[in-house]
């Protein structure tokens, strides 16, 4: 808008294109502040962009049109409407614009359409033309993906524990919330295991460091063996682990925890050519009977869980009210 008002500045129109040309910017001030500001739409959205990009290309075009066409000083301004779908929209959307602007093109030159796009001649000119345009298209398009693989890997590194692969407490609290807020809107059961190891400081101690980094992967990976796709485990510090059951009452909880505890129990774990025994011990608390919040449920499962370490370790215990 501001460029196009820089050429109605200096750029000396004719008196009839310059109307038509303040008309314009008229209307598409009007469209760009009924969205920005008249907020139509609450919150931000791929289709509002979109819809932002096809509105300026028609601005675009209508303002071509009447300073000169394709030999318009204000040609290169297709290219915003390119880069921001690019950076925004993605690969598809923006294909569908460069050849929306194709159209545009066909539209503006002075050739007839039928000798612009069936002859071979026609189709190198208006290719030339547009080479510009596809070129800033998939150099901006890549650039937005290599922005987005980046910061989904940084959000990835953010919620994960490195050493296990499983969720860091950043990230269990954050599916947790939506899961447990899940639970008490539709009233169905939900229960928290948290899992420590009995004898971690035991392991590092006579095998060494790597060893007891050793001992809670593979402890990782006997507790994922027991869940189900949509159970959530997560690294909760140390040697300590916390797993969210959706659908899972207090007895339900309390087999699964058992199934893990077994599975430790019952298969000596074998580290450099050596039999290392390692147990378990959890504490296990439901919704709704154990607590109203997540941060509740977490604190008592915690408790029960020092129960069964006072009780003599490799146990599962259920919270009850002391």
């Amino acid at each position: 808008m501001i460029l196009v008002l820089l050429y109605l500045a200096f750029g000396s129109p004719a008196k009839e294109n310059e109307i038509a040309i303040t008309a314009a910017v008229l209307f598409y001030a009007a469209f760009v502040m009924s969205f920005r500001y008249a907020n139509f739409y609450k919150k931000e959205t791929r289709w509002k962009i979109a819809i932002e990009t096809w509105a300026m290309i028609v601005f675009i075009t209508w303002s071509l049109w009447f300073t000169g066409k394709l030999a318009s000083p204000l040609l290169n301004t297709y290219m915003l409407a390119v880069i921001t779908s690019a950076l925004t929209l993605g690969k598809l959307t923006t294909f569908i614009e460069v050849l929306l602007i194709a159209a545009c093109h066909v539209l503006l030159g002075d050739a007839d359409p039928a000798q612009t796009l069936f002859t071979l001649r026609g189709v190198w000119a208006l290719a030339a033309q547009l080479a510009p345009v596809l070129l800033v298209a998939y150099v901006t398009t890549m650039f937005s993906a290599d922005i987005r693989y980046g910061l989904n890997k940084a959000k990835l590194l953010s919620e994960t524990d490195e050493l296990t692969s499983l969720y860091n407490t950043r990230g269990f609290a954050i599916v947790a919330d939506r899961l447990f807020g899940q639970a008490t809107r539709y009233k169905r059961s939900i229960s928290v295991l948290m899992v420590d190891s009995d004898n971690l400081k035991q392991v590092n101690d006579t095998h060494g460091h790597e060893a007891g980094n050793w001992l809670i992967r593979q402890l990782a990976e006997r507790i994922q063996a027991e869940l189900r796709y949509t159970d959530v485990p997560a690294r909760y510090g140390g040697d300590e682990f916390v797993v969210l059951l959706p659908e899972t009452p207090s007895k339900g909880a309390a087999d699964v925890a058992e199934r893990i505890r077994e599975a430790m129990a019952g298969k000596p774990l074998v580290y450099d050519g050596k039999n290392v025994t390692s147990t378990v011990s959890i504490g296990v608390a439901s919704y709704p009977e154990d607590g109203h919040t997540m941060d509740a449920l977490v604190a008592r499962a915690d408790r029960a869980l020092y129960k069964a370490k006072h009780a003599g370790r490799n146990k599962v215990v259920c919270f009850t009210p002391d």
